[in-house]
């Protein structure tokens, strides 16, 4: 009886701790929701329930950071609105309110071609989507992307015109030039949509620069595809080797770490060639670049592959400069000196179709080479700029000045135009009778 009495008080007694514990707990998560929350959570809880939500989920808010650490601003600040409790705010976060706490992130951002991609508007580009087709294709196409200059109207707020605008190299009221929000959507912040291809692809797609389309053709785009789920897009640091190795994203090549290599947020830090304008150019500190580059290749490739792989670039770039880039230049630079062509861009059909060669066609096949991405190397590249140069661009130049066609078409490069030897030419036939028997 006496044990039976001690294992009874024994199992009252943790009855009674357990009961204990269980009210401390609910004690506690009663305090948590008693805590009191900032005005701007109350009210827009209400107001824009999905935006704290996001925020919540986040790691800003997983650490309680109020909203006014990021809008808070004081009346002479740029682009400051007065809010409706008498505080000023500032709607409109540039990179220099993120690197009060991301200093160096914001550093690198800041000295990166993102940061000044608004820079277009002085460009041809500019031109087509601004003058030609007109300010609101231009407000909410180009602009969207490479950013404009944010302008605030008498009443304080943002011109309708300027914002709302995301463009990687938007120029804020501040005078800091671009938006981490670009990327980094808000309120989330979420790390493993940074990293995803589609980010990128927000704006890195299309004829004039097919990244996006051509990583997806490429074997990187089809591993990341088929082991997404392996890619541990969350991971906090995301070193590739250590926290994955599935497959790379465009992150992984350009801006992530890898063993021995720091993340960085300039995009151009490791691109040794620029494929962007009219004639392709080493970069300044190409070398340097270059190395950096191939050590993240060599966590996947052994070192005669990446140099034979730079090799092959490295042609078709040349290929491209050399056989249609450099004399298509050379002969419309020619053409506005003599004045055969007026000041005005785009007012000739032969100023259209030298565009498209450049700016489409040879972007294309450039971007194709830089990437792996063969169809764009071929039929959406080489193939487009062939067709083009020889069937549009040197008959319209023929028209204007018969011999420069002359002068290009003299060269070993295009002489195949001239006719193919008759040996040749049976040597075509009698493989394709070979091959597919006609």
């Amino acid at each position: 009886m006496a044990n039976r009495g001690r294992a009874l008080i024994a199992v009252i007694g943790l009855i009674a701790a357990i009961g204990a514990a269980a009210l401390y707990l609910m004690a506690r998560a009663d305090a948590e929701d008693a805590k009191p929350q900032s005005a701007c959570i109350v009210c827009h809880t209400q107001s824009t329930p999905s935006v704290v939500a996001q925020w919540r989920e986040s790691k800003h808010g997983k650490m309680n950071m109020d909203c006014k650490i990021c809008h808070a601003a004081e009346e002479k600040d740029p682009g400051a609105l007065k809010h409706f409790d008498g505080s000023f705010i500032n709607p409109i976060v540039s990179p220099k309110v993120c690197g009060k706490c991301h200093a160096t992130e914001e550093k690198q951002f800041s000295a990166s071609y993102h940061a000044s991609a608004a820079k277009f508007i002085g460009s041809l580009d500019n031109v087509i989507g601004e003058m030609i087709e007109g300010g609101p294709a231009s407000n909410l196409g180009c602009k969207q992307c490479h950013g404009s200059t944010i302008k605030i109207g008498k009443d304080g707020q943002p011109e309708a015109d300027t914002w709302p605008n995301y463009g990687i190299g938007r120029i804020n009221p501040d005078g800091s030039n671009g938006t981490c929000a670009a990327c980094h959507a808000r309120h989330t912040f979420s790390r493993a949509q940074v990293r995803e291809p589609d980010t990128c692809g927000k704006c890195h797609m299309g004829p004039d620069h097919p990244q996006k389309e051509v990583y997806e053709e490429s074997k990187h785009g089809l591993a990341f595809k088929a082991n997404h789920d392996k890619m541990n897009m969350n991971s906090v640091e995301w070193v590739v080797g250590k926290d994955y190795t599935a497959a790379p994203t465009c992150a992984t090549c350009h801006m992530s770490a890898s063993p021995g290599l720091e993340s960085t947020h300039d995009v151009g830090a490791r691109l040794s060639w620029t494929l962007r304008p009219a004639v392709s150019t080493k970069m300044e500190n190409w070398e340097t670049k270059r190395e950096t580059m191939q050590g993240v290749c060599r966590q996947c490739h052994g070192q005669t592959y990446v140099n034979n792989f730079y090799k092959q670039y490295d042609s078709a770039v040349n290929l491209y400069n050399d056989k249609f880039g450099k004399p298509a230049k050379d002969i419309m630079d020619q053409l506005h000196a003599e004045k055969l062509l007026t000041d005005t861009p785009f007012d000739e059909k032969l100023e259209w179709t030298y565009y498209l060669l450049w700016h489409h066609d040879g972007r294309s096949a450039r971007h194709g080479a830089a990437m792996s991405g063969p169809d764009y190397v071929q039929w959406h590249g080489f193939f487009e700029v062939s067709r083009r140069f020889y069937t549009e661009f040197l008959p319209e130049v023929k028209a204007l000045r018969p011999d420069l066609v002359d002068k290009i078409t003299s060269q070993d490069d295009h002489k195949w135009i001239k006719g193919l030897p008759k040996e040749e030419r049976e040597k075509i036939l009698e493989f394709y009778k070979t091959r597919y028997g006609e």
